[in-house]
């Protein structure tokens, strides 16, 4: 019987490799915030009951301090005083997805969109405009990526992840309600 070469020995990765997380109080109920693992840069932004949202998993360390930033940052917003984040941002999805988000980030504070516009400024058919909406459901990073700037293209509340209340309560603190 041979004994295993501890050279050879595969060595778990570091804790540091691990998901990193907070959570924090806002006006629109507790965020939950991921970090990539690789990065440290903002992965997710997640409200409870949000339709794909993140939940703590096993293994998760909380990291209050990477999240510095943006506390920081969501506080300023939440006290109308941030009309623009500046984080580190580190998302994965598919080239459409991710034409789509990038779509998003451009639309200013106070403005909304629609999903046939957001199609458009991508390049997108208009046939598309259902793919786009699955998109911007799809958004990791709500509040900070504004897909609750986007609405119907009759002027309606359509859609939000994080659910309709909490959209009309982003917009009205945008003034947009």
């Amino acid at each position: 019987m041979t004994t295993p070469n501890p050279a050879l020995t595969t060595v778990p990765a570091p804790t540091a490799s691990r998901t990193r997380w907070t959570e924090l109080d806002s006006p629109v109920g507790p965020l939950l915030l991921t970090a990539d693992p690789a990065t440290g840069a903002l992965a997710s932004l997640s409200v409870p009951g949000q339709k794909g949202g993140r939940t703590v998993q096993d293994g998760w360390r909380r990291d209050p301090a990477l999240f510095r930033a943006a506390e920081e940052q969501l506080a300023a917003y939440f006290a109308g005083e941030l009309k623009e984040f500046r984080l580190e941002l580190r998302t994965a999805g598919s080239e459409f997805r991710e034409r789509v988000w990038a779509a998003l980030d451009s639309v200013p504070y106070g403005a909304t969109t629609t999903y046939g516009e957001i199609a458009a400024r991508i390049g997108a058919s208009r046939a598309a405009v259902r793919a786009v909406g699955g998109a911007i459901g799809a958004n990791p990073l709500l509040i900070v990526r504004p897909c609750h700037r986007v609405i119907g293209a009759d002027g309606s509340l359509t859609g939000y992840a994080g659910g309709l209340e909490r959209k009309m309560r982003l917009l009205t603190l945008e003034g947009r309600l």
